[in-house]
């Protein structure tokens, strides 16, 4: 996952600087592209889960990095909207399929008490992979493109070729014995009716529109309203990646002594205000103390909401409700950016930020309505990794 997310993340925050300057299209058109790739990551997302819950994690991973890199390869040859919105779709369908297997690996390897250090290690994994790819890939980006899809595609492709060669199944085996009539390919009516998870999902789904548009957004905000080129705006997401490596782990220490309600609370209120602080930023410090407190957000968001998901979801739904989790993800990428882009043409691009600032402190309140209604719940513990009855 640390060499997935290296050379995911080498285009991922350029994307749309790629994609508006190929097409020379208004950055709402360009926008939907990612909306695109978000709807069609939400189908395959339900379909995923279920297909791993019942035929395993490997081979659900193994085979969506291989399409993913063939989507990556071959965006060097995309030169119209019909071609960009086929490999868009391609690409939408297979990224959120390794990550939701990764996600229910990590919870079918690891005892639910050590879940929340489990989780923290893995985004430390991951963001050491995004502090490489965004910086390598900004330069890359600003001598080629082409150069970059290539080493994106064929780094993907190793990423399969690896998880083949070395990765062993990890699907609960009597589970899957005792369930295996009564799990069908579907079966999400049970999760439907998780309230609680629900709730937990709906919150953290404005969260992630906030995130994606703080990532997808304001790489070319920085270089089209203030002159600030790949190669020097790759080091604001390798700072939010730095962050994480180094602090990830003593962040998670403090989150653990206090409720996980009121730390996804403060996480969300985090992203609130570096979304709007990006409206008032003026150079590359302001948008950089903007990321850093996105991060810190970030820091205490992620792993609570993933260990929590993993702890309401039953053993042979487990791919399922992460797959659900996951689905968080590809909303945010569709919302946040087209809402971003809707926001920039029709009233300036300070009007991205103040969107994105509301949205983000809309979560927090999400949250909160969550914990007020749960209040009468009996306490939670994470050392037995029960956060959300």
């Amino acid at each position: 996952m640390m060499l997935a997310w290296t050379f995911h993340s080498m285009l991922w925050p350029y994307l749309l600087i790629y994609s508006s300057e190929k097409l020379a299209q208004p950055l709402t058109a360009v926008a939907g592209l990612l909306t695109i790739n978000a709807a069609v990551g939400m189908v395959t997302t339900f379909l995923g889960g279920a297909i791993a819950d019942r035929f395993g994690r490997k081979w659900v991973m193994a085979i969506s990095f291989i399409f993913c890199a063939a989507s990556w390869y071959f965006f060097q040859l995309a030169n119209t909207v019909g071609y960009f919105i086929a490999l868009m779709a391609l690409n939408g369908a297979t990224t959120p399929l390794y990550r939701l297997a990764s996600d229910s690996m990590m919870a079918d390897l690891v005892p639910s008490e050590k879940r929340i250090e489990a989780y923290s290690i893995l985004r430390m994994c991951n963001n050491l992979g995004v502090a490489l790819g965004p910086a390598i890939g900004g330069f890359i980006a600003a001598v080629s493109y082409n150069l970059s899809f290539t080493i994106t595609g064929l780094g993907l492709l190793l990423c399969g070729v690896l998880v083949m060669l070395f990765s062993v199944e990890t699907i609960p085996q009597a589970s899957t014995i005792l369930n295996q009539e009564k799990i069908t390919l579907g079966g999400y009516s049970h999760l439907l009716h998780d309230r609680p998870f629900l709730a937990l999902i709906g919150a953290f789904t404005l969260n992630r529109i906030s995130s994606s548009t703080l990532w997808l957004m304001l790489g070319i905000y920085v270089k089209t309203n203030f002159g600030i080129n790949e190669g020097l705006y790759g080091f604001i997401p390798t700072t939010n990646a730095l962050m994480v490596v180094f602090f990830q782990v003593l962040t998670t220490n403090w989150v653990k002594k206090h409720d996980p309600k009121w730390m996804l609370v403060l996480g969300s209120a985090f992203y609130g205000v570096a979304l709007l602080g990006v409206a008032f930023g003026k150079g590359f410090w302001a948008f950089w103390l903007c990321m850093v407190i996105a991060t810190i957000g970030e820091m205490i968001v992620v792993p609570t909401s993933t260990t929590s998901a993993a702890a309401m979801a039953p053993d042979e739904m487990r791919a399922r409700y992460m797959g659900v989790y996951t689905f968080t993800s590809g909303i945010g990428s569709g919302v946040g950016p087209l809402f971003g882009g809707i926001l920039n043409d029709s009233f300036g691009p300070t009007a991205t930020w103040y969107g994105g600032g509301l949205i983000g402190f809309a979560s927090a309140a999400a949250f909160l309505v969550n914990l007020l209604t749960q209040k009468k719940e009996k306490p939670h513990d994470f050392r037995k990794s029960i956060l959300l009855e």
